[in-house]
């Protein structure tokens, strides 16, 4: 019989290459790891893993059983957490992984409110831009990602998968020095910034300013790009450049130096919470999306 504690040590075996890391992520010794993969491949009845060099690769039959494990151990804790509420024995633990812009707006409120109304639900927070944190979910690494995508047709698909709780939709705005000459307008086309240097923020965000651009016909000249909004807002304020951000991103920053600017056409992003069908179920997952979308509805 396979038995979920094999699936995590293959698991983090296939993660790190050795059992020695193994051992060293999981928190136990190598003859631990060791005894335990013997173990799996005895139940499996086939090699799970080959030796090459000081790595341990996979087998056909150990990439399968890796690719199933994400799932059978999200069920699992999703059983685990179920049965720990209806018990009363924990309140539960969330694992959430957020953008940054939604890290410094969204997370702190609904992370109060849920402490205030479950003082005994643990959450912790890590940060990572999607697709890297939709990944993350369905790895068993997370149990609630919050994401955003461009548009209706960007990601057309790549979510069907999961429960997606929407929150808000967050429009974008123009970030120009205040020397700048459309510093004081209303609304800019993008159209009239093709002549400027451009700062650009995450991949995601990064490719859907490129199609704008190139929508309105030009390719914008990116000479900065950095993931760290404050970073943007900066070397704006310093007249670097000009650049698009999330309204959400500007909340948290004070652009010292800078000036926002309506920008058309309009460009938005959707932002959502996603889980796994299994872990919707879990009554401190539940909790926290809904304490997530009473902060969304705030801002």
């Amino acid at each position: 019989m396979i038995e979920a504690r094999h699936l995590r040590v293959l698991r983090a075996v296939a993660a790190t290459g050795s059992f020695s890391a193994a051992a060293r992520e999981l928190g136990c010794t190598q003859p631990a790891v060791s005894q335990q993969m013997k173990a799996l491949e005895s139940s499996a009845g086939t090699p799970l893993l080959i030796r090459t060099g000081r790595e341990m690769r996979l087998t056909q039959a150990g990439e399968v059983l890796v690719r199933h494990a994400a799932g059978i151990l999200a069920g699992l804790t999703a059983a685990e957490e179920e049965v720990a509420a209806i018990a009363g024995l924990r309140a539960g633990r969330v694992r959430l992984v957020s953008f940054p812009s939604g890290s410094s707006t969204l997370v702190p409120t609904a992370l109060a409110a849920l402490r205030a109304a479950h003082p005994g639900t643990r959450v912790s927070l890590v940060e990572a831009e999607p697709p890297r944190s939709v990944e993350m979910l369905r790895e068993g690494d997370c149990d609630i990602a919050l994401a955003f995508r461009y548009g209706s047709g960007q990601a057309a698909g790549e979510w069907d998968d999961l429960v997606v709780r929407p929150l808000l939709t967050d429009r974008l705005v123009g970030l120009v020095p205040e020397a700048h000459p459309l510093a004081g307008a209303g609304s800019v086309s993008i159209a009239e910034l093709a002549g400027d240097s451009w700062i650009a923020g995450c991949p995601r965000c990064r490719r859907q300013l490129v199609d704008v651009c190139e929508e309105a016909g030009f390719a914008p000249r990116i000479d900065f790009a950095t993931d760290d909004y404050p970073a943007v807002v900066g070397l704006v304020g310093a007249g670097l450049g000009v650049a698009v951000l999330p309204e959400l991103a500007i909340e948290s920053v004070r652009p010292k130096g800078a000036r926002t600017v309506a920008v058309e056409p309009a460009v938005e992003r959707e932002i959502v919470a996603l889980t796994l069908p299994d872990l919707a179920q879990v009554p401190a997952v539940a909790a926290t999306l809904d304490e997530l979308s009473r902060a969304a509805t705030r801002a």
